[in-house]
């Protein structure tokens, strides 16, 4: 049995999973016309098979597969999972635990930035994958036998992968790495759509408190008319013309209907036009206020620069991405603050790179060339 799409059935495979260590787990998702993902496909692997769990079967009842996602007795382990921990989040309200990510792991492993599975595949398993149905439309049914295999070999590689990266990141001593940055990625509030929030992911020019009152109002409108009607949030009003709106401010429907590009029901009008008023009777103190933009002190580029090649120096010396030890952003801070808080001063990211780059800040190390090298020496 490759396609599971009978309650019955279900609960009987995850029953069997009782003595299973790990499974590999992958799903297929359609988000195009939707506002949340719409689940169609989960792949199990096991040690024994792979199974894909049709999810849009009709009366197929999935808790025993949430409740899989959520026993603490059997690792799931997933590559790049983010978009199918916010699937399992809001559909049953818990995230998989515990977990394992192989993208991370390539990263603290040393195969660079975000590599992806097809790669890992390729470069680890030693097997190449079937690209036929990468495109396919995964909420149209019959599915086909091709599709179905195409699916399963997303967690049926995967298995090998996990196991060849725990024994290398076990024999050198980098598996409490991957532990830290899971606990971060099974943070609930990274699923969480809060619309009141939505404003800050629009790029403004202006910090003038009532222009983002009414962002605020508006944004948060879209986001749960977009939930509402499950529709893209673009769908119901795309960003630069929400922009726009904000610019203008109508006060009534019939100033929002002179708006060229915004088309609304009556209802929707109504609305929008209620969380403007609302906006604009804020006291001045209740608006939303943006945080003054960080400027670096005069002459701190250079050191900024010297931190950036030592950044470098340790992906390279430790075979970690760089981008997984620190940001642009980190080395900022850091050449500004010895206590700045940012994860490269942490852990074992200020075992690799934290403690050096003070070092070099306090000229207690340099940085210096060697042929073809870039070394650090003591001064």
């Amino acid at each position: 049995m490759t396609l599971i799409t009978d309650s019955a059935d279900l609960a009987r495979f995850i029953a069997d999973l009782a003595d299973e260590p790990f499974v590999t787990v992958d799903t297929e998702f359609m988000r195009d016309r939707t506002y949340w993902p719409q689940l169609c496909l989960v792949q199990i692997g096991t040690s024994r098979d792979a199974v894909a769990i049709d999810a849009l079967a009709e009366g197929l009842d999935l808790e025993p597969l949430y409740r899989l996602m959520a026993d603490e007795r059997i690792l799931k382990v997933f590559h790049a999972p983010r978009q199918d921990l916010e699937i399992f989040h809001h559909l049953s309200g818990r995230l998989p635990r515990p977990l394992f990510d192989t993208q991370l792991a390539a990263m603290v492993l040393g195969y660079g930035d975000e590599v992806g599975y097809e790669a890992l595949v390729r470069h680890v398993a030693g097997a190449n994958l079937d690209k036929t149905s990468r495109f396919t439309d995964w909420s149209r049914r019959p599915l086909t036998p091709q599709q179905v295999d195409y699916a399963l070999g997303d967690v049926t590689h995967l298995r090998v992968i996990y196991e060849r990266f725990r024994e290398r990141l076990d024999a050198r001593g980098r598996a409490r790495w991957v532990d830290e940055e899971l606990e971060a990625l099974l943070d609930p509030a990274l699923y969480e759509q809060v619309p009141e929030e939505m404003w800050r992911r629009l790029k403004v020019r202006t910090r003038d408190p009532r222009f983002l009152a009414v962002l605020q109002a508006v944004a948060a409108w879209r986001e749960r008319e977009a939930q509402r009607r499950d529709q893209p949030r673009n769908r119901v009003m795309r960003d630069d013309v929400l922009l726009d709106l904000v610019a203008n401010r109508p006060r009534s429907v019939a100033a929002l209907r002179e708006l060229k590009r915004v088309n609304l029901d009556n209802r929707a009008a109504e609305g929008l036009i209620g969380a403007i008023e609302a906006a604009m009777a804020l006291p001045e103190e209740a608006c939303p206020r943006l945080e003054p933009a960080a400027k670096l002190p005069k002459g701190i580029g250079p050191l900024v620069d010297l931190l950036r090649v030592l950044l470098r120096l340790a992906s390279e010396e430790h075979d970690v991405a760089q981008r997984l030890i620190a940001t642009t952003g980190d080395l900022e801070k850091i050449a500004a603050a010895d206590d700045a808080a940012v994860p490269a001063l942490r852990g074992w990211r200020r075992e690799v790179f934290g403690e050096a780059a003070l070092a070099l800040k306090h000229g207690e190390v340099a940085i210096r060339a060697n042929g073809r090298r870039v070394e650090l020496i003591e001064t």
